[in-house]
């Protein structure tokens, strides 16, 4: 199985804002961005298309023009609890450190830890992997979940989760067809 993973397009909200779970609409970028993805992907034969409910992500996932989409709340963003639509700059800088230094294992408050949101990324992989075998999957989701995946399909600690960026309205792919799971490209 294949798994195209898609970020969903720029969003409309100021710089600098902490959004994880909260439905920010698209920017006005869209149509631009759009047609760059379709592009992107004019040669990919789909067999089932996925995305998060979030609609910066269902928006894309239509406008995509795939039939037959399956939305998942398990392919959201972090939920990053009482910290949601604040300023990074307005959060305590004494709650931030603390959680910064242990993300994958401490939540924001009433949040969820990044080894929550890995755990959700890897329970859809497991059932998809079971319903789709041999087959090319297209997920729109989030950039914390595309770096969780990556995280899984690498082995690698979630420590090291932002030493690499996920761009608005790139693609990544998993090949996990064989034994030991591939990524084959990055902010494609």
């Amino acid at each position: 199985m294949k798994l195209t993973l898609v970020r969903h397009t720029s969003l409309q909200i100021a710089e600098g804002i902490c959004y994880g779970q909260s439905d920010i609409d698209v920017s006005v970028n869209f149509a631009s961005e759009l047609s760059q993805l379709k592009q992107k992907l004019i040669h990919e034969q789909i067999d089932a298309v996925y995305a998060s409910p979030l609609q910066r992500c269902s928006k894309l996932a239509h406008a995509l023009g795939f039939d037959g989409i399956t939305h998942d709340e398990r392919l959201k963003e972090l939920h990053f609890g009482d910290w949601e639509m604040q300023s990074w700059n307005d959060i305590p800088r004494e709650l931030f450190d603390v959680w910064a230094q242990n993300y994958a294992e401490l939540a924001p408050p009433n949040g969820e830890t990044f080894a929550g949101l890995q755990q959700r990324g890897v329970d859809f992989l497991q059932e998809v992997h079971a319903r789709h075998a041999g087959q090319h999957l297209l997920v729109v989701t989030h950039g914390g979940m595309i770096r969780a995946l990556i995280a899984h399909v690498l082995n690698m600690p979630l420590k090291g989760l932002f030493r690499f960026h996920v761009d608005y309205a790139s693609l990544t792919r998993l090949d996990l067809s064989g034994a030991i799971p591939k990524i084959e490209f990055v902010n494609r």
